[in-house]
């Protein structure tokens, strides 16, 4: 769930962003350090993949990766699982249409309503290999043809190195974790020192995931930085702290067996 301020939709795990104050320290959080990587380069990417202007922001938080979209054109909306974080972005942005839903559930739309589902971290707080792949599987109902999921996640170096907006030197069992295992890491962009819990996912297991859910992996793309950003970067030129995944339906068209974690 390092996740970030991006809304956290974990379901068998406790949400640690249902949380007032962590809602308060992120509604006030945008795009500084080590988060610039991460939506560096959506636009170009986005450009590339989506051709409609509906897009589902899953996870949305408060907002931030919301009013990201609606910049770049999209009619978006914005869905998270808690209410605190709901509630801010709904004061941050009383145009923008933000809707608070239980776990996992999407039934309030139809199939085919969304030319772009995006995701910032939402999938680093999602414990298991057949959760992620149920809830991937509903946002490929959701896509019209030719749309896409854009799906950003922490790579799972992110939990084993230092950063600018991140630091993980108290928690050395991090090393061995594998897939599905809890890892911990402090955000040092915000006040709050409590650190937060993430599922690390490798690669690998997000495959078997997206394969389960009828979706295939189309780009993948892990961002650096150049050296000439106005940050002190730590590991950022060296080491890529997220994964982007761009998924479109599989050419099979219907998903397979379901993952085994």
């Amino acid at each position: 769930m390092r996740g970030a301020p991006e809304g956290v939709t974990g379901l068998e795990n406790s949400n640690v962003y249902d949380d007032a104050r962590r809602a308060e320290t992120y509604a006030r959080l945008e795009f500084p350090g080590t988060y610039h990587l991460a939506y560096r380069d959506l636009p170009e990417i986005i450009s590339r993949h989506a051709r409609g202007r509906r897009a589902l922001d899953f996870g949305c938080g408060t907002g931030r990766s919301t009013r990201f979209l609606r910049r770049l054109g999209f009619e978006a909306v914005g869905v998270d699982i808690a209410a605190d974080m709901i509630r801010l972005a709904r004061e941050l942005d009383p145009a923008g249409d933000y809707r608070l839903t239980a776990d996992g559930d999407f039934g309030q739309f139809a199939d085919r309503s969304f030319d772009l589902v995006l995701s910032v971290f939402t999938f680093d707080n999602i414990p298991t290999g057949t959760r992620k792949a149920a809830i991937f599987s509903e946002l490929a109902r959701l896509l019209a043809p030719g749309g896409c999921v854009v799906s950003v996640v922490s790579a799972p170096e992110i939990y084993v190195n230092e950063w600018a907006s991140f630091s993980t030197k108290d928690f050395p069992e991090n090393r061995q974790a594998v897939a599905g295992d809890k890892v911990r890491i402090i955000i040092t962009d915000t006040e709050d020192p409590r650190p937060v819990e993430d599922v690390v996912w490798p690669d690998a297991a997000y495959r078997e995931v997206y394969a389960a859910a009828g979706l295939e992996a189309v780009e993948v793309l892990k961002p650096l930085a150049t050296g000439k950003e106005p940050y002190a970067w730590v590991s950022e030129t060296r080491i890529a702290p997220w994964v982007i995944y761009v998924l479109k339906r599989s050419a099979a068209g219907r998903p397979g067996r379901p993952p085994g974690r």
